[in-house]
């Protein structure tokens, strides 16, 4: 994304809109396990800061297919929340997940299915639940989660130069660096600024240019390229030890097409965009792990509408080709921040992907831009799973809170955020889009002042980080001549003494459901 304006939302619907027919009322502790047809559902008692997972099949008949919308209304407030959609078919039942967190409590409460189809007569639900899970609950999910996936168990055996157990053998254990990649949006500004970048790189394994690689930076005139920036901030990423994102090849929004190629059509326009690819990708071959091929694709369309319905299958095949050992993506907004945008909801996701599956392409990555308001954390949760399903390394490609938020405000809601996304099995990267203007402004939300002086978001991130990396360890082996200990995966540096013998050595984590085991013979140095 570039310097756009926040995007507005749908506003809820009114009450005369959704207005129920009847409605079967629970209480707090009861689970929906019915076979209602279409009816509305009133909880009674909702007490609050409890986040509230909802799942249900979902039955339509009249159109093949439509999209449905589970809602929640207030009826103490008339407000109404969009908890989770599904594109549901009329042949077969189709799963629905979302969720919401309450944040007042409520007397009473109405859950109810939409669809926006005016042929779809009857929405048929079955097995629906929304249950309660307080926040104690849900982070323990949480570090569950992070303890099985992010982490492993290690266990160290020490040994003389006889083959015997040594007990009592002092081990050290310092992690070197990190594998989840977790990294930040740069732009020119970082180049030649040392205090910037010491910021940068004291903090972040990854990065992603704003802009520099754009179509409309690179090649603002037809046959004018400038890559001289990309390539000084490319010089810089990996001076540093850290992946670069390469984003993005294609911007399906006319607004950000370079204004030349606007006026193109037919052969001109298939030349230019077949020379962008080969440009940009021979320059580059090697240099970027992921390439965002097609951005924003599920809101526009301005190359498909002008080159047919191939043209982004075509766009994949001749990078994939230019490109064999990059990741490609696709890249979208709203996907997991907003419930109300049928454009981009995970469904719609899902069967853009096999629409272009069925042309040939073969998916690789799945990128989910992550410009929040107020974030949705179940329904987050839930878009994940789903996605998930498909079994693709998932990104958050450009996390940010909105500035109508202050400071403070935005910091809570990015935790949040960044907790759920480390958690979750299937985000295999975080990128935040905090990329820091000459003017020292950024796109929403900032992480440090113009000293580099941390913000409110800046000391979430540290402590997260500080969270998610293995602290120093220091252990003696036991009586079996092991210690045992878990940690992040990454790279580390072991150190083991006894007496005056000592070992080092360096080992990597990488994710296994099994132990890793590390034999350390002491030897008498010759």
């Amino acid at each position: 994304m570039s310097k756009k304006k926040p995007r507005e939302r749908e506003q809820a619907p009114t009450i005369e809109e959704n207005k129920p027919r009847r409605a079967t009322r629970h209480t707090e502790e009861t689970r929906e396990n019915d076979d209602e047809m279409g009816t509305p559902h009133a909880y009674s008692r909702i007490s609050p800061a409890s986040h509230r997972p909802l799942s249900s099949w979902v039955k339509i008949d009249g159109p093949t297919t439509a999209h449905v919308k589970a809602k929640i209304l207030t009826l103490a407030n008339a407000a109404s929340q969009c908890l989770g959609t599904a594109l549901v078919r009329n042949d077969c039942w189709s799963f629905l997940k979302g969720g919401f967190t309450l944040n007042s409590a409520s007397e009473t409460s109405v859950l109810y299915f939409q669809t926006a189809s005016p042929n779809a007569s009857t929405i048929s639900i079955r097995s629906a639940s929304l249950q309660p899970f307080s926040p104690e609950q849900w982070n323990q999910h949480r570090e569950d989660r992070i303890q099985l996936n992010r982490k492993r168990f290690v266990n160290v055996h020490v040994a003389d130069s006889n083959g015997s157990r040594v007990v009592g053998a002092k081990v050290a254990v310092h992690q070197i660096t990190r594998d989840f990649p977790f990294g930040s949006a740069i732009s020119r500004t970082i180049l030649g600024n040392k205090l910037y970048q010491e910021w940068f790189n004291k903090r972040f394994n990854a990065a992603v240019f704003e802009n520099e690689l754009k179509w409309y930076a690179t090649e603002p005139y037809p046959g004018k390229e400038d890559y001289t920036v990309a390539d000084q901030l490319l010089q810089f990423v990996q001076a540093n030890d850290a992946v670069a994102r390469g984003h993005n090849i294609f911007w399906e929004d006319p607004k950000y097409t370079p204004a030349w190629v606007k006026n193109l059509t037919g052969s001109q326009l298939r030349a230019a965009v077949s020379g962008r690819i080969e440009s940009l990708l021979s320059r580059y071959k090697g240099d970027f792990v992921h390439w965002d091929v097609s951005n924003e694709m599920l809101h526009f369309d301005f190359y498909e509408n002008r080159l047919g319905g191939n043209a982004t299958v075509d766009f994949f095949d001749t990078a994939k080709r230019a490109d064999p050992l990059a990741t490609l993506f696709l890249n979208d907004f709203n996907v997991v921040e907003v419930c109300d945008d049928l454009s981009s909801s995970a469904d719609s996701y899902v069967s853009r992907l096999r629409q272009l599956a069925d042309g040939g392409v073969t998916f690789e990555g799945i990128g989910l831009e992550g410009h929040f308001g107020k974030p949705n954390i179940p329904y987050v949760r839930a878009v994940l799973d789903k996605l998930g399903t498909l079994r693709l390394p998932i990104w958050l490609t450009e996390i940010d809170i909105s500035s109508s938020f202050d400071p403070k405000t935005q910091a809570a809601y990015l935790e949040e955020v960044l907790r759920e996304g480390f958690a979750h099995p299937s985000v295999d990267g975080i990128m935040l889009w905090t990329a820091m203007d000459t003017n020292a402004s950024c796109y929403q939300m900032c992480l440090t002042n113009q000293n580099f002086t941390n913000l409110p978001a800046g000391d979430v991130v540290d402590k997260l980080l500080g969270e998610w990396q293995t602290k120093e360890t220091l252990g003696t082996t036991n009586d079996r001549g092991s210690f045992n200990f878990s940690a992040f995966l990454g790279e580390y540096k072991l150190s083991v003494t006894y007496l005056n013998l000592t070992a080092e050595g360096t080992f990597s984590l990488a994710h296994s459901d099994d132990t890793k085991h590390i034999n350390i013979r002491l030897s008498p140095s010759c």
